[in-house]
């Protein structure tokens, strides 16, 4: 979901990884989890931790602390994994914590476009009483090399699992 299709005012839901806040648009999280063992997944990109299985279906779990910088972090009980559905599958982001539901009101959201490299755009920052919060969009966290070197990856580990089953 773009933020700007949405009407207003918009949720987000906020959650802490490394003593940062993000965000992600209400509407695209399917479900917070306690966190549970990730399975490494050979041959995927950097940003793809490894994969969980809920309830069946394989879901890949995305490194949002590489991505901002932040040092690797063990896998902690206390953590929760957010399942956000992207128009390709469903992913997980392994955050410290979900803290909460805000509502916004979309025309506060200010975009930013070009600021870490040129045609670079995210999908905004919306200011807090508590301070600016980044609103993420999974749909461009994986680069389309990303996209296509986590589809094999996936592919591979299905396989092996058909084989060795």
């Amino acid at each position: 979901m773009r933020l700007d299709e949405s009407p207003s005012p918009i949720d987000i839901l906020v959650f802490e990884i490394g003593g940062r806040r993000f965000a992600l648009p209400a509407p695209v999280v399917r479900e917070v989890h306690r966190a549970v063992a990730i399975l490494p997944l050979p041959n995927a990109p950097p940003l793809v931790e490894g994969v969980i299985d809920v309830h069946g279906e394989i879901v890949p779990v995305l490194d949002v602390r590489a991505r901002a910088g932040l040092s690797a972090a063990p896998v902690s009980l206390t953590d929760h994994l957010i399942l956000v559905s992207t128009h390709e599958r469903t992913v997980a982001i392994r955050a410290d914590c979900a803290t909460e539901l805000v509502r916004v009101d979309s025309a506060d959201v200010a975009r930013l476009r070009g600021v870490a490299a040129p045609g670079d755009e995210r999908p905004g920052v919306v200011r807090l009483p508590d301070g600016l919060l980044l609103i993420e969009d999974l749909e461009r966290f994986l680069d389309a090399d990303g996209s296509r070197a986590l589809e094999l990856a996936l592919r591979a580990g299905s396989d092996d699992r058909s084989a060795n089953g």
